[in-house]
Formats: structure tokens, C-alpha cells, sequence
């Protein structure tokens, strides 16, 4: 880590980075994503600014660690779970750049320790909640059911599903998660939020045009600007953050890379505005998968 977590300022946005691939299905790369994505968020052709007026230049705004190291597999999730559990010790906000959606298990470990009643708003093509996929429980197919069935937290909304099978349709119902896939994408105005929130962003959630660099390209999918518009939307505080699934092996000219570094600022600059204002909270309203 380029920044002891200790030294933080008390209640910091903190952005670290989990290279961790080995539970990816048909191919790996995002284990390198992490770099790349800070590269992205600090380059000139853009600028530190969010769509919302903030500065994310100017000091406090955030704080970046950089990377954990994660050479033991037997280990990573621990390791995960323990840097997690230390920066919420410390009342920090962090944003995990992935890595394969698998280390949301770990995170949310950590998260139910420190943040009760907490939703989980997933991004994503798919709804990762199988029970067991290719004889592996902890495959980066697999988060949501492990999240569900340990009852880490309290409500979990999928926006932009587009794959679902009778298998995973059947978790959904035992689980009770509440999914708005993209033939049903109007229904998103309907969401609101009266407990705090943790975004989970899997890249392929948006279309591969907007996105070309993910591991499983699934079209029909949202659009970036759709996705800052929900994110903007939030009516609660948000906790923390995972950007995920994002494969710089099959990016075209950096454009994912960009879409995860807008999305990266606006989730900071809605953290900021959500602290900071009086979010009004209106009754949830109850959604149901088909």
C-alpha cells in the first residue's frame, strides 16, 4: 500500500486495489485492471471533477492505497476481508477496484460487521448468485448466493441482469433479491433506498459498446450514461464500492478504462454529496423479479 491506513483522515474515501482474477470463468485479465484504472482517473484528458461540482482534486476528497498484495490464494480473501474490516474500523468509505467479482464476498464480510441494515445496488449482466458454478462455490459466479445464504445484508437490488437461467431465477425467489433486468430498465425509476447503500459495478453490466473491455460481452446492455444517471439518483448514503470485472486485455482504445474512472469520481462525489446534504428518504417501494 502507498498509504498506511492508519494514517488516514478519520472518515476518508479510500481507493484500493485487489488484483485478483483466479476465480474467473472462460478467461482472466482483470486481475490487471487496478493500474490501469487509476491511470485512467488521473489522466489529463479528463479532469478530477464530477458531473455533481465537485473537486476531487482538492485535498480530502479521497485517499488512494494503492494496491493489496495477493500471492496466496488460500489467503486472498482473508486478506481482503481484513484490509476491508480495517478501513471501516477506522468510519473510511472504500471503493475496491477489482479484480473479478468474487472479492465482493470478502468485502461484504467485512461490511456486516460495521453496517447494519445495509443494500447492496448491483450493477451487472449477470446475476452471479449461483449456488456452485464449475465445482467452484467462490467462483466470481457465486458472491450473491454466498452474501444471501451468511445473510450479510439486508436488501439486494440487481439492475441491467440480462442472462438469467431457471437455476439462478430459483436463488433469486429463495433469496428474495429484488432484480430490474434491462427489458424492464423503466422500472429503475422506481428505486429508492432507506437504509445505506454499497454499489457494486461489474463492468459488463454496461453494453460492450460502452464497454468492450470485460471478460464476457453481453449485449443489450446499460448505457454509461444510464448508469451515472442511477448512481446520481441514490437517495441514501453510500458506504462503499466495488468496480469490478473490468479486463484491460480486451479494451479498445481505453474506453472502459474511462467508463471506470467516471464512474469511479461520480460514486466519490455522491458519497461526498450524500454525507454532506440531508438526503431525503421516501418510502422503498417493494420490486420483484419475474
Amino acid at each position: 500500500m502507498r498509504i498506511a491506513i492508519e494514517k488516514l483522515t478519520p472518515g476518508s474515501v479510500a481507493l484500493v486495489g485487489f488484483p485478483f482474477d483466479a476465480y474467473s470463468s472462460f478467461m482472466h485479465g482483470a486481475a490487471t485492471a487496478p493500474p490501469v484504472i487509476r491511470a485512467a482517473f488521473h489522466s489529463p484528458s479528463s479532469s478530477l471533477w464530477t458531473e455533481t461540482g465537485l473537486d476531487l482534486g482538492q485535498a480530502g476528497m479521497y485517499a488512494d492505497l494503492g494496491e493489496v498484495v495477493l500471492d496466496q490464494l488460500d489467503r486472498a480473501f482473508a486478506t481482503i476481508e481484513n484490509t476491508i474490516s480495517k478501513l471501516l474500523a477506522g468510519h473510511h468509505k472504500p471503493i475496491s477496484l477489482g479484480g473479478d467479482h468474487s472479492i465482493t464476498y470478502p468485502i461484504m464480510r467485512a461490511f456486516a460487521q460495521w453496517h447494519r441494515p445495509l443494500t447492496i445496488l448491483h450493477f451487472d449482466a449477470h446475476s452471479d448468485i449461483y449456488d456452485v458454478f464449475e465445482g467452484n462455490r467462490y467462483s466470481h459466479a457465486c458472491p450473491f448466493a454466498r452474501i444471501m445464504e451468511e445473510g450479510l445484508v439486508d436488501r439486494l437490488v440487481q439492475v441491467g441482469i440480462r442472462t438469467l437461467n431457471d437455476h439462478q431465477r430459483a436463488q433469486i425467489k429463495r433469496f428474495g433479491v429484488e432484480v430490474i433486468e434491462m427489458r424492464q430498465i423503466s422500472r429503475v425509476s422506481e428505486l429508492r433506498f432507506d437504509t445505506p447503500v454499497y454499489i457494486s459495478f461489474d463492468l459488463d453490466g454496461l453494453d460492450p459498446a460502452f464497454a468492450p473491455g470485460v471478460s464476457h460481452h453481453e449485449p443489450g446492455g446499460l448505457s454509461t450514461r444510464e448508469a451515472i444517471q442511477i448512481i446520481h439518483s441514490i437517495n441514501a448514503p453510500i458506504v462503499g464500492a466495488d468496480i469490478v470485472e473490468f479486463n484491460p486485455r480486451h479494451d479498445v482504445q481505453g474506453i472502459t478504462a474511462a467508463a471506470c474512472a467516471r464512474i469511479t469520481k461520480e460514486i466519490i462525489g455522491v458519497m461526498h454529496l450524500n454525507a454532506t446534504n440531508e438526503v431525503q428518504k421516501p418510502p422503498g417501494i417493494e420490486l420483484h423479479s419475474d
